[in-house]
């Protein structure tokens, strides 16, 4: 029953069960009870109102977590994209790399090799010997051996800037082999080394010592957990040292020909830390001792102390502990390493240790070599002539170069030489190299070198420089080496020359020479006091006393035996 104000009047409001569907009755007259019934339905309708709301609310709350999932997802699709995207640049960057590198037997990600040897190198006061010692290391390797191991050198100081610029000097001077993979370079964090300042003084030593030598039980720690798995043996180096000969081959057959694999240390040198071969299998082992007791004993002391306690019984004496020790510490003779540093890493200390063991050193090596004569504006120190450097008798050994003198070879007639190879200083005086000096070479048909070999394709850029009177450089001195092919283009060769670009501030030690051609040539030697031809230049002229430092050498210099 409902009212309608249009009509003024009650209208009955029918409910059929049937359609379930309400009908309007205007003309029939209603009764009292009808009103009743109009509360109660409009009470159903609010009701039924109230849950239509409520529904709608519920299903509009879940539309908008719907739509923030939806959101999220999409997000995480386009975070995930960008990642795979990422991913999908490292892997082509990955197969270019690949690609570019598809010529280079081994790589920074190469597999393991058969040694790995550490160099440690500090900051020196007075001089630094890291380079020669590489330069000797890598000097003796051959291009197989170069394949098979790795050199690790760890320039162990907390200035981050003075680390920067040593690695840089190393790769300037041995580009290649760190390109190879043959010579790596790490540095710690500066966060690394603990804080010095609170060790206790032992052994009677002052406490800049203890410092030195807990830093240095550090670095050495540091070096076998970083070289650990890259090879199957690992050698302790320092970084004043020069090797011998053949030292890795002799070294590596040294540790498979052992009868067992009991032992814990081969020695290569008598000599504290140099040379000490381990298994990297046990080099976590040693590690973990080493960090227990660093800052106790130094290096050798606990490496005494492993061994005892591995093998050693307490209730036996100490002879049968030496043996017991002796089955785990073999040691090699002669030394393939010899210590040349005086001035030690620890401040003002000078220690001139030498390996007895070590033998003679060579000091030179030699060639057959095509038959040549030799001349050099070069004055000659006492008995080390050029001609016996050319004939593998012994070095070349000369006062300070200046920029125009020069060392020429020249055929007595046109041999094609294929490859050439020159080293400067030798184990005794490391430094006395070639510094700035090019290798040049004059070919017997200049005009047809000049049409194949000086131009590059159709644009005729030249490929060599050639100098004003005929000789076509082709090399230079790099780090006191110089090596590499000659152009087969070039033909048969009349004269090869060593040309000093700048002054240079030593004496100069001409150790090794190769000429290396394709057939077997007999050597014989003629020597011209006076160079004469195009080619000669005379040097310039200048006191002889006064440039050349006089007929003795310079103050301290003790020239090395004959041969």
């Amino acid at each position: 029953m409902i009212y309608d104000p249009g009509r003024r009047t009650l209208v009955l409001v029918r409910f059929c069960r049937h359609t379930h569907s309400l009908s309007l009755d205007y003309n029939r007259p209603q009764p009292r009870s009808h009103y009743v019934m109009d509360g109660k339905l409009r009470s159903w309708y609010r009701m039924n109102r109230k849950l239509i709301r409520d529904v709608v609310d519920i299903y509009q709350r879940e539309f908008l977590a719907l739509r923030e999932r939806l959101h999220s997802a999409e997000q995480e699709n386009l975070r995930r994209s960008k990642e795979l995207n990422l991913v999908l640049e490292e892997i082509k960057k990955a197969i270019a790399e690949k690609q570019a590198l598809r010529d280079i037997n081994r790589t920074w990600s190469s597999l393991s090799v058969s040694i790995v040897m550490g160099v440690p190198s500090v900051k020196r006061e007075v001089h630094s010997y890291l380079t020669d010692t590489l330069s000797s290391l890598m000097s003796e390797l051959s291009a197989a051996e170069k394949d098979d191991c790795v050199i690790v050198v760890l320039i162990a100081e907390a200035d981050q800037q003075y680390a920067g610029s040593v690695a840089d000097n190393l790769k300037l001077l041995f580009p290649a082999e760190i390109q190879s993979g043959l010579l790596e370079v790490v540095s710690p964090s500066v966060h690394f080394y603990p804080d010095f300042s609170r060790l206790r003084e032992s052994f009677g030593d002052p406490k800049e010592r203890v410092r030195w030598r807990t830093k240095q039980n550090l670095d050495y720690c540091f070096l076998m957990m970083y070289a650990q798995t890259k090879g199957t043996y690992y050698v302790q180096l320092e970084d004043d040292i020069v090797a011998r000969p053949n030292f890795f081959t002799t070294m590596k057959n040294f540790a498979l020909q052992q009868p067992s694999e009991e032992w814990m240390i081969l020695e290569f040198s008598q000599l504290g830390f140099i040379g000490k071969m381990f298994k990297s299998s046990d080099l976590s082992l040693i590690v973990e001792f080493m960090l227990m007791f660093y800052k106790d004993k130094p290096i050798d002391w606990l490496l005494d102390h492993i061994m005892w306690v591995k093998v050693c019984n307490p209730e036996k004496d100490a002879k049968h502990c030496d043996r017991q020790k002796a089955n785990l510490r073999i040691r090699f003779k002669p030394s393939l390493f010899q210590h040349v540093g005086t001035h030690s890493s620890l401040a003002g200390k000078i220690q001139k240790l030498k390996d007895k063991d070590f033998g003679k050193q060579t000091l030179h090596k030699g060639h057959a070599n095509p038959l040549a004569e030799v001349t050099t504006s070069l004055k000659t120190y006492q008995h080390f002539t050029l001609e016996k450097a050319y004939l593998g008798e012994d070095f070349f050994w000369a006062f300070t170069p200046v920029a125009g003198d020069f060392i020429r070879i020249r055929f007595f007639t046109p041999v094609r030489i294929e490859r050439f190879f020159f080293r400067s200083g030798n184990i005794e005086h490391p430094g006395d190299k070639l510094f700035n000096t090019s290798v040049e070479v004059l070919p017997f048909d200049n005009i047809q070198a000049e049409k194949e070999a000086l131009t590059d394709g159709r644009e005729k850029t030249p490929k060599y420089h050639r100098t004003e009177d005929g000789f076509i450089r082709i090399g230079t001195f790099q780090n006191g080496v110089a090596e590499g092919e000659v152009d087969p283009t070039f033909g048969p060769l009349e004269a090869m020359r060593l040309s000093v670009v700048t002054d240079c501030p030593v004496w100069v030690i001409l150790s090794e020479v190769r000429a290396h051609t394709s057939s077997r040539i007999n050597t014989v030697f003629v020597m011209i006091p006076q160079p004469s031809g195009p080619d000669a230049r005379q040097p310039p002229s200048r006191s002889s006393a006064a440039h050349r430092g006089g007929k003795a050498p310079p103050p301290g210099r003790t020239p090395p035996p004959p041969g």
